[in-house]
């Protein structure tokens, strides 16, 4: 398997945990993110709002793409940063805006 062709996770930690990997691929996203009682939009601001909640950076880059690619506008997503700046905590936005600043200019 070529790394295009490889999951982000596999790409990841494949090598390192393939356990994650399996249950990343196949029960987050190929279950979870599945449902149909959420659209892919709706899943896609609540990861984003609890990752800047939890302080999770390192993920959030890959979850801003995809929450663009499930129809989730630059302007929504800096709206969400700023919403939770006040219920998560200032450092939390200011950490999730610089990531967002560096995934919205490439």
């Amino acid at each position: 398997m070529t790394e295009s062709t490889q999951t982000r996770a596999q790409q990841l930690i494949g090598d390192f945990a393939p356990k994650l990997v399996d249950l990343t691929d196949g029960l987050l996203f190929g279950d979870i993110w599945k449902r149909e009682e959420l659209s892919p939009r709706d899943r896609s601001l609540v990861t984003v709002a609890s990752l800047i909640s939890g302080g999770n950076t390192e993920q959030l880059r890959g979850h801003f793409a995809l929450a663009k690619t499930n129809g989730l506008t630059e302007t929504e997503l800096k709206e969400v940063i700023i919403h939770l700046a006040f219920y998560a905590g200032w450092p939390k936005a200011l950490s999730a805006l610089a990531v967002a600043k560096e995934v919205f200019t490439d």
